[in-house]
């Protein structure tokens, strides 16, 4: 397999790195500092800026609050079960909050499998891009994000599916 291509963008979460196949220009990673299974830059990675210039642009616009939907070819590796819960996280309105149940709903999980769900979400590689900051606990408590709390806070305030301060 050819080796990622990544680059780093300044967002107001802070420094973003991404990650791409190099073959497709997919994108298969976007990690904050300091995130809970994030990436960091390997050796034999190649550092190609002009490989994600739609991606940035369109970050540009979601932070800027212009854009509501990403248009990017997004590639991720995971289990059966964990692609069924990523491509539900997909289907999250801009603006808006699901639970985990209803994420294993959508995916025809039964109840009991809330656990798992939100074991799939926690390993989600493409933060934001696929939004698992729009999932909430079913008290509708804020719990848990690989990036942290305080960037669930802003991004859900920033697509004003809460009050806050973004």
């Amino acid at each position: 397999m050819n080796a990622l291509h990544w680059t780093e963008l300044d967002s107001p979460l802070g420094r973003i790195l991404l990650t791409a196949d190099p073959t497709t220009g997919a994108l298969t990673s976007l990690s904050v500092p300091g995130q809970k299974g994030g990436r960091a830059v390997q050796d034999g990675w190649r550092h190609d800026p002009a490989l994600f210039r739609a991606a940035e642009e369109q970050l540009a616009a979601y932070f800027a609050g212009e854009l509501k939907e990403f248009q990017l070819e997004l590639r991720s590796e995971g289990s059966e079960f964990r692609e069924r819960v990523w491509a539900a996280l997909g289907t999250v309105p801009y603006g808006a909050t699901t639970t985990y149940g209803e994420v294993a709903a959508r995916i025809g999980a039964p109840r009991a499998a809330v656990r798992a769900v939100g074991g799939a979400i926690g390993a989600n590689p493409l933060l934001i891009l696929r939004p698992c900051h729009r999932v909430i606990g079913a008290d509708g408590s804020l719990t848990g994000y690989a990036g942290g709390l305080d960037r669930k806070v802003r991004l859900l305030t920033l697509e004003g599916a809460i009050q806050g301060n973004a």
